[in-house]
């Protein structure tokens, strides 16, 4: 069974705590600081143990009515989706503490449980169907298993709660709630989202086949409930949660302008009523689970308050020819990730076999640039469905592609003047980002990663970078001129005020385009978070600005993490831990500049011979780190094969973190509390 987006966020709870205890909330670091204006509740199966189709999303009958006791009697006000909508098109106010109740899957326990509790307390409702279920008459192929079509509502049951006028029927796609063959190594992958892979062909179906069996099943979906219900449904639960723009367009056009997802944070004014976002409420739930549930959701504290401990990790580790040993080697990197208890992956999506710091390879189908195998996508499933992983982010250059010749942007290159031996310089073949040629196919990179995989995020590699020697490219000279500076490096060079001012636009524009090649994996992936390495030195040093054309401040400012890379060894640092405390020392004068600053430590010594950093140093730093505030940290590289960090030590020194948290928030928990 596909294994859905688990969105709740049992996180960042000291913060929360402390907070709602003090009667209020800390400095908000979401990107959306607007208040939360309604929040909305998914819910599965409501029956009794034992009598469930998939018990880790069955809540009993007992534990519902609870629930909704407890969210009355704490508050909280039961709102339809006409309530919603007056309140977004006609400004007309919503209750305090509004919520809207969904079930997905329609369920026949959904009738038979919870409708008498929703008539009892008056709930508005939405109840999500999916079409090919209802019509089938005798069994339903619910994620491979065939089930008995009684275990789902019956034409009867639907009309009787629609007559009530507290039920609002919705579309849960007419026959997509499935996984299809999303890869070549066959895994089944969620059916709104992924390119089928049509293994007689071996090829992924064209765009123009992915978008009509999308158009084709909604269109089913819409004029199957119309017939069925006799009201055309306007909402649309994306199942598992995953859906992207074209999806959400096809069902507007059809007249399900309002859609339901898994989303990670809260539905403020900001966020589109086709992307509602939801609490998934598992069966394991207790009334303390719900209450901070809900807390996290009034407060818009989003995943980002997570502490990330994450591993950074090579895929050529990982390759080999042989196909056998491949998946012997990822099975190993499993166990491995499981073992280590991070919670976030930062997954190598390119190779660069010539190590001259340029991507002559991915790992990904593309028009572009040669795949040495469709194997990222393979990985950064098995890493979301196997592991506890929680977000695997594609590790990706931005402008560092070496493209085979005959590529008419191969050509458009960073031209560097000369190099500056007071400080380290660039030595990456770079595309110039001033190229049109060159941004498109970048551009066209990031659009195939985005549809041929499923990541939670994008890692721009340490290439979004242009030296105080660069680029003196045609394509940059040009836009040096739309700037108002000189047409050349040297000429903006004799002038300080001109250089000044080319220091910012150049750090403006890289950030820019990164946010660019963001919103195109956004399009496919809406939730997707950015990160960016940046070098300790523009961490450090005021004058590295000039030098990397890299700011500390902006990049806190745009990018929802900033992984500086804390490498005192590559630094050549003199004292270590005055290398810590002055990088955090400067991330704290920014605002939110902790919660979106993550320090990536070296494992190995690159200056002797890749020499694994001691476990004992390695246990010292992240427990001084911690001591300083740093809520995120990152390490490189992971080697499988030579224990790399050791694992039995990375464990324990991230599982410190969560004990932190934990021994500090027991009385918020408590539900009596």
């Amino acid at each position: 069974m596909l294994k859905p987006m688990l969105k709740l966020i049992f996180v960042f709870v000291l913060v929360v705590a402390n907070s709602v205890m003090a009667n209020e909330l800390p400095t908000l670091c979401s990107r959306d600081r607007n208040v939360n204006e309604f929040t909305v509740l998914s819910y599965h199966e409501i029956a009794a143990k034992g009598e469930t189709l998939n018990s880790t999303y069955t809540v009993t009958p007992e534990n519902f009515e609870e629930q909704i006791r407890f969210l009355i009697d704490n508050g909280y006000h039961f709102v339809s989706v006409d309530d919603i909508l007056e309140y977004r098109k006609n400004k007309r106010p919503l209750l305090d503490k509004a919520v809207l109740l969904t079930f997905d899957d329609g369920y026949q326990s959904v009738y038979e449980n919870a409708f008498p509790i929703i008539k009892k307390y008056k709930i508005p409702t939405v109840v999500a169907v999916v079409g090919s279920w209802l019509k089938s008459k005798e069994r339903v192929d619910f994620d491979g298993h065939m089930i008995d079509r009684s275990k789902f509502l019956s034409k009867e049951e639907i009309k009787e709660m629609i007559s009530s006028g507290l039920v609002e029927i919705a579309s849960h796609t007419y026959a997509l709630h499935k996984g299809i063959v999303g890869n070549p190594q066959g895994n089944k992958l969620p059916a709104v989202k992924a390119r089928e892979w049509l293994e007689d062909k071996e090829t992924y179906e064209s765009e123009r086949s992915y978008e009509k069996r999308v158009h084709d099943d909604l269109l089913q979906s819409a004029t199957f409930l119309k017939n069925y219900t006799e009201q055309r449904p306007r909402v649309i639960v994306w199942p598992y949660g995953y859906y992207n723009k074209k999806a959400t367009k096809i069902a507007e056009k059809l007249g399900m302008f309002i859609g339901l997802t898994l989303d990670d944070g809260s539905n403020t004014k900001n966020t589109p009523l086709n992307a509602l976002r939801r609490i998934l409420v598992e069966g394991k739930m207790d009334i303390a689970d719900l209450k901070l549930a809900m807390a996290i959701r009034d407060a818009n504290f989003t995943d980002d308050a997570r502490a990330t401990k994450a591993a950074h990790i090579d895929l050529d580790y990982i390759y080999d020819e042989d196909l056998q040993q491949r998946e012997k080697n990822l099975d190993a990197l499993l166990d491995r990730i499981n073992n280590l208890g991070v919670n976030t992956v930062y997954l190598q999506a390119f190779g660069d076999p010539d190590a001259n710091g340029a991507a002559d390879f991915v790992y990904f189908a593309n028009r572009h640039v040669p795949m040495r195998a469709d194997f990222f996508n393979r990985v950064s499933w098995q890493i979301k469905t196997r592991t506890q992983v929680s977000r695997v982010y594609a590790w990706m250059p931005m402008i560092a592609w070496q493209l085979p010749a005959e590529n008419p942007a191969s050509k458009d290159m960073v031209v560097t003047l000369q190099v500056d031996p007071t400080h380290l310089n660039m030595g990456y073949p770079r595309l110039s980002p001033f190229s049109a040629r060159a941004q498109k196919v970048i551009k066209e990179i990031y659009e195939d990663l985005a549809k041929s995989t499923f990541i939670d995020g994008i890692l721009f590699h340490d290439d979004v970078t242009l030296s105080d020697y660069e680029d003196d490219s045609k394509a940059a000279r040009a836009q040096y001129k739309k700037w108002g500076l000189s047409q050349s490096v040297n000429g903006i060079r004799a002038d300080k005020v001109q250089f000044a001012k080319w220091t910012k636009l150049k750090t403006e524009y890289l950030d820019d385009f990164a946010m660019e090649l963001a919103q195109i994996l956004r399009d496919e992936q809406p939730g997707i978070k950015t990160a960016r390495n940046l070098y300790a030195q523009v961490a450090l040093d005021e004058n590295a600005k000039e030098w990397y054309a890299q700011s500390l401040s902006e990049s806190i400012k745009k990018y929802d993490y900033t992984a500086i890379m804390a490498m005192p060894y590559m630094e050549q640092a003199e004292n270590h831990i005055e290398f810590y405390n002055n990088i955090v020392k400067h991330v704290k004068e920014d605002e939110c500049g902790l919660e979106r600053t993550v320090m990536e430590l070296q494992s190995v010594d690159w200056r002797k011979n890749s020499e694994p950093i001691s476990s004992k140093e390695l246990s010292q730093t992240i427990e001084h780190l911690y001591n300083l505030g740093v809520h995120h940290i990152a390490y490189y590289p992971d080697n499988l094969y030579k224990n790399v960090p050791n694992v039995d030590v990375i464990r324990e020194d991230f599982a410190k973190k969560d004990l932190r948290m934990y021994d500090l928030t027991q009385s918020f928990t408590t539900p009596n509390n």
